[in-house]
């Protein structure tokens, strides 16, 4: 069989450029993976470069507990404090419980720093026993206003997270995402599910839709940190929390997480059904350097996995630790579990107590404009 010369690019019908050729590796990139997949106009796409403001806090912070209020008797009231992280004086709050409050009244408001103040009580003429429940509170910073700067499809999440800890520099596009400073803080960013109405978050990315999701990141220095960018039901880091979930994933040691193999490079995480497959990427993390990641997902449910332009096999053996070291190729997922309704995260997580870092320059997601019947 003879050879042929490639001289690309080989563009698609709506004139994107499908394959080039790097001169500079000699390598053949999918341009399609580098920064085009979500603008094909024949599919419903989502973009966000943080051009319009900050990732915030949720415009709501919520917290909860189980808890038995026992016996009550008329004209009494019992009071219940619920941990709200977030939750500062002058915020509004709210509560309710997971079981019928039969004509009881139930207030709530935040007395401290993250803590709010539930009072039960009963003006019902006889004694009430409401019996166990889970007690919900929810409060709605003071702060917030529909048009207070805030990126209205994004919002900041994670253990200690502020506002405050998102920002711009001066020297690249993109935002910075900061921990608090404490061992195990996190920074994550992921679509606006507060009062906003965002197509990001209102839109159903399943895995029936040929999803095509991208992102570019980089790491402010490798010391000790969990990176996670990719599609998930939660935004917990940890492989067993999701039994359905896409995803790459970065971490210096086994502290408080997967006893991964090696702790140098780049891993992809994937679970179907609560069966976890580990790819381990011949990709080493390196300190402020731009990682392009992308996931497609085709008609059959099987998905593909790129970094910087370039495929890579994804491993058909499961395992929940250590990871399956794979190459360059073409080979996708199995099928993943029908119809399952993704979120894009993108977090990192501190291993230890210091502030970590993490630069976030865009991410784009998009899927075919119908289901079929």
């Amino acid at each position: 069989m003879g050879t042929t010369t490639f001289s690309g690019p080989v563009r698609s019908e709506n004139n994107f450029d499908l394959v080039s050729k790097d001169e500079a590796t000699g390598l053949i990139r999918n341009r399609t993976a580098y920064g085009g997949a979500a603008f094909d106009t024949r599919r419903y796409c989502a973009k966000q470069y943080f051009d319009v403001g900050l990732p915030k806090l949720s415009n709501y912070m919520n917290g909860s507990e189980t808890k038995d209020w026992g016996s009550i008797a008329d004209g009494d009231e019992l009071a219940e404090d619920v941990s709200v992280v977030g939750a500062a004086l002058g915020d509004f709050a709210v509560a309710s419980m997971s079981i019928d409050v039969t004509d009881l009244i139930i207030t709530a408001s935040v007395t401290a720093a993250n803590v709010v103040t539930v009072i039960l009580s009963n003006n019902t003429g006889g004694a009430i026993n409401l019996g166990s429940g889970t007690l919900f509170a929810r409060v709605i910073p003071k702060a917030f206003m529909p048009n207070n700067g805030a990126d209205p499809h994004f919002m900041s999440v994670g253990t200690n997270m502020t506002s405050a800890l998102v920002s711009r520099t001066s020297t690249r596009a993109g935002i910075t995402i900061t921990t608090a400073g404490a061992d195990q803080d996190q920074a994550i960013i992921c679509p606006n599910s507060g009062t906003a109405e965002t197509y990001w978050a209102d839109t159903l990315w399943g895995t029936e839709n040929e999803l095509d999701w991208e992102c570019s990141i980089a790491l402010y220095a490798l010391d000790n940190q969990k990176v996670w960018a990719g599609l998930k039901l939660t935004n917990d880091q940890l492989v067993a929390t999701d039994a359905n979930q896409l995803y790459f994933k970065y971490q210096t040691d086994a502290t408080n997480s997967e006893a991964f193999t090696d702790f140098t490079v780049w891993h992809f995480v994937h679970s179907i059904g609560g069966t976890d497959f580990i790819s381990a990427l011949p990709i080493t993390v390196e300190a402020d350097t731009e990682y392009h990641f992308r996931i497609q997902i085709n008609a059959a449910r099987e998905a593909a996995i790129f970094v910087n332009g370039i495929q890579y096999d994804v491993t058909t053996t499961s395992g929940s630790t250590g990871g399956t070291a794979v190459a360059s190729g073409t080979t996708r997922t199995t099928a993943l579990t029908n119809d399952i309704d993704f979120i894009p995260f993108i977090g990192i997580e501190a291993g230890a107590g210091a502030l970590e870092y993490l630069y976030v320059y865009f991410t784009n997601l998009s899927r075919k404009i119908f289901e079929s019947s």
